[in-house]
Parts: structure tokens; C-alpha cells; sequence
């Protein structure tokens, strides 16, 4: 079998390249790989791409997550969100091929407190939100055969992320203030990279498993409570603060004001994943913890 990755050096991309790479002979490409094209801000030779590898499998990690940059550049997000994908989409149903892309819980508009069902209305509150909405319908729309997983509050011990933020705030200052009206999962790049190669196996095997899940750890949190948490377990490994747990100040959204606007309720719910594949998805605690012990 052979496997087409496409944006290697993203946060997931880059578990990717581990979870993937027991299933087959896999090509892994980014934005400025040589041997084939793969930059999405040129959508048109991406098909050329696709017909020039002949996978069995595409897997989309690529993409615009600037969230604020997007609305001063809508028309790039879009390439890179809606337009890019769905050409990659077209190329894979040519070939015959599985499609793998990943969404977002920024389809929806944030309401209410109940976790979010694949099937829910949706309702994009911003540039970003929209682009990926468009994105994830046409993969759909032109790919008959695809894998669309929705996620949020994605994080890696790879590069920077939310966790290593607090943790240098909390060595260099004596208190913090967080966003305590947010609520959602902190979700592993390396727990969605290894969803995504149990997922497409079972889908190779049973193509009834096609469609569209939602993906991200068990339990739920808001920022502030992420903070905290990180802190507790940097303070419990003996890593020097100036601030702990207790100078976690909770804010509300409005305290920090962004361009582009946050969805309050990112709760996403994931009985369709499991229950369709056989998984139980962890509390997203163990999943910080392990990448803190990283990187103390």
C-alpha cells in the first residue's frame, strides 16, 4: 500500500510521519518538498501530484490555522483551507483513492454547553471557521471514499504550544490571567495521528467506516483550567515557578480581544468515533501530562 501525506511538517503532520509509516511505503511531502509539489497556495499542480504518486491512501494535514491572520486574508485561507483540499479530493476519487482530512470545531458557532454531534448545525463564527467548513464539504462533495475528522485545542511537544506558554509566564511573572469561558479538550497531535492510521485501516477494510467523526481526548476543560493543571504538574516535578497554581486568575473571552471570534463551547462529541472503531479515547489530562514530562 501506498500512503500520500501531505503538510509533514505540521504539529500532526509530523506524528504522521511515525503513526502512518507501518502501514505502507509512505510519501511525505510539505509546502516546499522538491520531488513533487505539495504547496497548497498553488492548488493547481497538487492534482499533478496526486497522479504522479498514485496512492492508496491521501492524508491532508495541511493548512491555514493562523485563526486571527485569516481575517486579513481571507482569500489565501481559502485557497489553503477550501480550495487546495477540494482539488486534492477530485484527484483521489480519480485514482480511486481513500482521502484523509481534518477539520475543526470553529464550524460551529459555540452556543450552548452540550458537546457538538457531526450532524449538528453549523454556523462559523469567523474567516478561518468558514474556510475549513468549505474545505471539509467538498472533500465530501468530490471524494467518495473519505475520512474527515474534526478536532480542536490541538497541541504537540513539538515546537511551541498553550502549555510551554504558561510555563515560561509562570517562571517570568507572579500571576496569570486566563480565559475561563472557553470550554474544550486539549487533543494530542500524536492521539490524532494514531486515531488516524487505526481509522484508516478499518476503513480500507470496511469502506462502510467512510465519513465524518469528531476527534479529540475525553473530558473537557476551559483555559484557565488547562493552565492550572500544567502548573500543578510543573510544580509537582520540581520545575522553579515565581507563580503557581493559585496564581492562575481566571477572564473572561473579552479581556483579550482577537480579530477573529473564539467559540465558547468547542466540546465535541466523539461516540460515532468510538463506537465505530473500537476506540476509547483517554482523559485529556494524561495526554498533557506525558507531553509535559517531555519537556521538563
Amino acid at each position: 500500500m501506498k500512503l500520500l501525506l501531505l503538510g509533514k511538517g505540521g504539529q500532526v503532520g509530523w506524528e504522521l510521519q511515525r503513526s502512518l509509516a507501518p502501514l505502507g511505503e509512505l510519501v511525505a511531502l510539505d509546502f516546499d518538498s522538491t520531488d513533487f509539489n505539495a504547496d497548497f497556495s498553488r492548488p493547481e499542480q497538487l492534482a499533478e501530484t496526486v497522479l504522479k504518486v498514485r496512492p492508496d491512501v491521501i492524508v491532508n494535514a495541511a493548512a491555514h490555522t493562523a485563526v486571527d491572520k485569516a481575517e486579513s486574508e481571507p482569500e489565501f485561507a481559502r485557497k489553503l483551507n477550501a480550495t487546495s483540499p477540494g482539488v486534492v479530493a477530485e484527484a483521489a476519487q480519480q485514482i480511486g483513492a481513500l482521502m484523509v482530512h481534518y477539520s475543526t470545531d470553529y464550524v460551529f458557532d459555540g452556543s450552548g454547553s452540550k458537546p457538538w454531534k457531526e450532524d449538528d448545525a453549523t454556523g462559523p463564527l469567523s474567516v478561518y471557521g468558514s474556510t475549513k467548513l468549505e474545505g471539509e464539504q467538498l472533500v465530501a462533495q468530490h471524494c467518495a471514499k473519505h475520512l474527515i475528522f474534526r478536532t480542536s485545542w490541538v497541541y504537540a511537544a513539538r515546537g511551541g504550544n498553550f502549555a510551554k506558554t504558561m510555563l515560561r509566564i509562570a517562571k517570568e511573572r507572579d500571576k496569570l490571567t486566563v480565559i475561563d469561558d472557553q470550554f474544550g479538550a486539549p487533543t494530542g497531535a500524536e492521539l490524532l495521528a494514531d486515531i488516524t492510521a487505526h481509522a484508516i485501516r478499518a476503513t480500507l477494510q470496511d469502506p462502510s467506516k467512510a465519513g465524518l467523526y469528531h476527534a479529540v481526548a475525553g473530558g473537557v476543560t476551559t483555559w484557565h483550567g488547562y493552565a492550572r493543571f500544567v502548573i500543578e504538574q510543573a510544580k509537582a516535578a520540581g520545575v522553579e515557578l515565581k507563580a503557581g497554581p493559585e496564581a492562575v486568575e481566571p477572564v473572561p473571552t473579552t479581556a483579550f480581544p482577537t480579530p477573529a471570534k473564539r467559540p465558547h463551547n468547542s466540546r465535541l462529541d466523539t461516540t460515532r468515533l468510538q463506537s465505530t472503531f473500537g476506540l476509547v479515547l483517554p482523559d485529556w489530562q494524561s495526554g498533557v501530562a506525558r507531553m509535559l514530562r517531555e519537556t521538563f
